[in-house]
């Protein structure tokens, strides 16, 4: 994974890299605090798949929402669609990342940010 990089200002760019097997650049185009964030990916290298920029102007987007004490966490991934080759792989690591590792570091301040595994 890459290193920390600041992500609480509208317009900033930053990559995430998982080995050679991904690397895409995020440019935040929405930010309301506590609410709601949009990253838009500017640059994709996904090494596992024929297309490596299949993620380039895709949309990732949080939106955060209280429920009574609690908060919910809506996760999207725009433009991520089934007839994509990387479809059910990257499906598969976003709901590990999303629900399983996410929640753990919220909960135990750890998460496992290497453990979702890539179809090569």
């Amino acid at each position: 994974m890459g290193g920390r990089q600041g992500t609480d200002k509208l317009g900033t760019k930053f990559t995430f890299q998982y080995r050679d097997l991904h690397r895409t650049t995020q440019k935040i185009t929405e930010l309301i605090p506590g609410r709601k964030v949009i990253w838009q990916v500017v640059e994709s290298d996904i090494g596992f798949i024929v297309d490596k920029a299949e993620w380039l102007g895709t949309k990732v987007v949080f939106e955060i929402t209280r429920k009574g004490s609690r908060t919910q966490i809506q996760f999207k991934h725009m433009g991520l669609m089934p007839a994509l080759e990387c479809y059910e792989t990257c499906s598969g690591a976003w709901n590990f990342y999303v629900r399983k590792s996410r929640r753990a570091l919220i909960t135990t301040g750890r998460g496992e940010p290497d453990r979702a595994t890539v179809a090569a």
